[in-house]
């Protein structure tokens, strides 16, 4: 990463950071969750533009599909038929949309799949920081931040130990920039990140639960954007957008969040 793209990383953060703080910690639930389905709608069309190119229908269904998916695990939690419902009528729209949008034959496996998956990969998943902000209280901004923390922090500490100590690579064939010791990094940040909460704004987590799960989530965030990084070299596309500046796309950013927030959501809904 150029010292320029890092300055543009750090800007953006600067901008972006302060009023989603504000928003999460004195705004209604209701209004955080607004956010985050703007963004998975936001990820949903980058996502959806790279597995049905030029297909602009197909790619609003998807996100449409997604959008009906947050709002099902949103507010399904009260009506578990709503939630059903979403759940069993999204994959189905999607081995659809390919018969009516039938494009190439050569793609319409991958087609097929993003269409069944994608909106839950998307909006189920981002939608899971929405639930812990309106289900767990006083509180629940702090775990947000936390989850947040788990996949972010892990990128900087992969990013820094990458750069510096970084020689042997991690994944060449998905990713080339990717090094072993970054992997450490993104382990050792998720952990900072949990130690902060710790002393700091979220006092209630035992360390002897959430070092462990920090582990996990820098690890399994690592592994997100590997994910994200073999969807986009398979398609042959470099950033999934450009709406972040310093970052690519929505996509590109919230690829570790994308598998780090339901693990966190999973652990407070089993183990807290």
């Amino acid at each position: 990463m150029a010292a320029s793209n890092l300055g543009q990383r750090l800007l953006t953060a600067a901008v972006v950071v302060p009023p989603l703080l504000l928003l999460m910690f004195r705004g209604p639930a209701w209004g955080f969750f607004c956010l985050v389905l703007l963004v998975g709608c936001l990820g949903a069309k980058e996502l959806f533009r790279m597995t049905h190119p030029g297909d602009q229908i197909s790619q609003w269904i998807g996100v449409v599909s997604t959008a009906a998916v947050a709002l099902g695990f949103y507010f399904g939690t009260s009506d578990t038929r709503v939630l059903i419902t979403i759940l069993l009528a999204v994959p189905v729209v999607g081995i659809l949309v390919p018969l009516a949008r039938l494009g190439e034959i050569s793609t319409a496996g991958i087609r097929i799949m993003a269409g069944v998956a994608g909106p839950l990969y998307v909006g189920a998943s981002l939608t899971t920081l929405a639930v812990l902000r309106r289900d767990l209280g006083p509180s629940g901004p702090g775990w947000v931040v936390l989850t947040l923390t788990f996949a972010w922090l892990a990128d900087t500490g992969g990013y820094f130990f990458g750069r510096f100590l970084g020689k042997t690579k991690l994944y060449e064939a998905v990713s080339p920039k990717k090094t072993r010791a970054g992997f450490v990094g993104a382990l050792f940040g998720a952990c900072v990140g949990a130690v902060a909460a710790r002393l700091w704004y979220l006092p209630e987590v035992n360390l002897v639960h959430v070092l462990p799960l920090a582990v996990f989530a820098g690890a399994l965030g690592q592994f997100g954007d590997l994910v994200e990084s073999l969807l986009k070299r398979s398609t042959g596309i470099k950033d999934s957008g450009t709406v972040v500046p310093g970052h690519g796309g929505v996509l590109d950013r919230i690829d570790a969040l994308l598998v780090v927030a339901p693990l966190v959501y999973l652990y407070v809904l089993w183990l807290r």
